[in-house]
């Protein structure tokens, strides 16, 4: 199988900084930006992201993670690790790598539904744009049109540094 790097470590963090950009832009009004990173890439790349919000702005920015089978994801319980946390009355971003037919962004939804938060935003390194289910990132990295036997893995090493490839 052919690998193609489509985004090297460079490319991700130039992104990186442009989708933070737009967050704040798009929450110049809040005091608080509530991050939730879908484990375990969409986590890393939410870490990264909190960070490159940071360093631009002094918005507090809290993260979260949530668990979730992507594959399958009614099998199993999907878990928002709020701690004492509240969703309630606030900007809420959703974080993944990969979007490719909505459905983990989808079923992502369903514990935030659980409080009133303010808004609710999606953010995805790369979108395949082959939406199966009714959600749309409203900010993206690389949109790619794809086959469907394509595939787009994006590997983070343990300090977060990361690339993806078109398989």
């Amino acid at each position: 199988m052919k690998k193609v790097e489509i985004l090297n470590l460079d490319a991700i963090v130039q992104k990186t900084r442009r989708i933070a950009y737009q967050i704040i832009e798009d929450n110049y009004d809040e005091s608080e930006l509530v991050i939730i990173g879908i484990k375990p890439n969409g986590l890393h790349y939410a870490t990264q992201l909190k960070k490159e919000i940071e360093a631009i702005d002094g918005i507090k920015v809290t993260l979260l993670e949530l668990t979730i089978d992507k594959a399958n994801p009614l099998s199993t319980e999907i878990v928002l690790d709020l701690g004492k946390k509240t969703l309630n009355n606030k900007a809420v971003i959703i974080v993944d790598d990969v979007a490719n037919t909505g459905k983990t962004l989808y079923y992502a939804l369903k514990p935030v539904m659980e409080y009133l938060p303010k808004k609710v935003q999606a953010v995805v390194l790369v979108d395949r744009q082959h939406k199966l289910f009714p959600v749309s990132p409203d900010f993206v990295g690389l949109s790619l049109s794809t086959t469907m036997k394509e595939h787009i893995q994006v590997a983070f090493d343990a300090k977060g540094k990361g690339a993806a490839y078109l398989i």
